[in-house]
């Protein structure tokens, strides 16, 4: 699957992609009033870009440059914008792993914010 075939809708995503930027971690209180991490990267292959968000531990597994496998992830729409997600479900698997440096600081932080929650 190439992320230019993914959807709002699209559910037992399975993709190889490599980290293209990384935004740092912040932390945010669910409506059930529970505090988590998260932070947002973009994913790319040789058919375009997707956003997606890192929760919890998975924020240090992940850095700019490496090469990951998302299975069993779902795609969502977050401000019309399509973001892929692993949910509670979904696995990521680092590939190989870059060289960790950071990409241009991309999208103010609203543009590339995520509504995604882990109950």
């Amino acid at each position: 699957m190439k992320i230019s075939d993914l959807k709002a809708g699209t559910s037992n995503v399975s993709i190889k992609a490599t980290v293209s930027q990384k935004d740092e971690p912040r932390e945010v209180v669910t409506k059930y009033g529970k505090r988590l991490n998260v932070a947002n990267i973009l994913l790319k292959d040789d058919s375009g870009t997707i956003a997606m968000s890192l929760w919890g531990n998975d924020i240090n597994t992940v850095d700019v440059g490496d090469v990951i496998e998302i299975s069993n992830g779902y795609v969502s729409e977050f401000r019309g914008t399509p973001q892929l997600s692993t949910g509670k479900f979904g696995k990521i698997k680092v590939v190989s792993k870059g060289d960790g440096s950071r990409a241009s600081e991309g999208a103010p932080e609203d543009d590339f914010e995520s509504m995604d929650e882990e109950a």
